[in-house]
């Protein structure tokens, strides 16, 4: 695997993280996103990996409208590495991405979409999908289905899905940064909500080349989550 630089020949590559969820299925006052695993809050040490990464040249944390200050001071350390832009999120996921995108810098060609909780991701993981992007247009992670998968309506089992081309994404996803506009753009005028970038992307014909993720980049959305989290941590 080829070392990729910080905007080496030019070129640079953008990180945007979506943090602006309320975290509801986590529970209390504090959204999941500011909670502490050894030894800092999530997202500090999620925006960790991304600062240290040497092609990352700017990195845009997407906050809830509430607490962006929290976030900015939060981040603080992290702009000695790379710039750090805090913008507010708006009401789904999808509206937080596509603000973070707007406050991307234009010299970006290469733009990450990764999700705040998402503490465990590595270096290795991120230059693979950019590696990906770079020559695709469009790159996901994603670990094989392994348990039996059913369809399942009213409480019934309706039948039970062939798993053999199944995979379970994960992020980063990483895009070439004009994909990723025409995408969010044309979404935003159909109307048109999706589960993550690619699928926003797969509307536009274009095919998504897939890299294997990790079983240890879980997302820590549920009380379970965090303690699984902290146990590694």
């Amino acid at each position: 695997m080829t070392e990729v630089r910080r905007e080496a020949s030019g070129r640079s590559v953008a990180a945007v993280i979506p943090a602006a969820g309320s975290g509801a299925r986590m529970g209390g006052r504090t959204p999941k996103q500011f909670r502490r695993l050894a030894p800092a809050p999530i997202l500090l040490l999620t925006a960790g990996h991304f600062a240290r990464h040497p092609a990352i040249g700017s990195i845009v944390v997407v906050a809830p409208a509430t607490h962006v200050r929290r976030a900015e001071r939060l981040l603080r350390p992290l702009a000695r590495r790379v710039p750090v832009a805090v913008v507010p999120g708006g009401r789904e996921r999808q509206d937080s991405v596509r603000l973070g995108l707007a406050a991307v810098p234009a010299g970006a060609d290469v733009v990450l979409v990764h999700d705040a909780v998402r503490p465990f991701v590595t270096t290795a993981l991120i230059t693979a999908v950019i590696e990906a992007a770079r020559r695709d247009g469009a790159a996901i992670c994603a670990l094989p289905v392994k348990e039996t998968v059913k369809r399942v309506v009213d409480e019934y089992v309706e039948t039970t899905v062939d798993r053999s081309a199944l995979w379970a994404v994960q992020t980063p996803q990483a895009f070439r940064a004009d994909l990723l506009r025409e995408a969010h753009d044309k979404a935003h005028r159909d109307g048109f909500v999706g589960t993550d970038e690619a699928m926003l992307v797969e509307r536009l014909g274009h095919r998504v080349r897939v890299v294997r993720g990790l079983e240890e980049n879980i997302k820590i959305t549920t009380p379970a989550d965090l303690r699984k989290a902290r146990a590694r941590a």
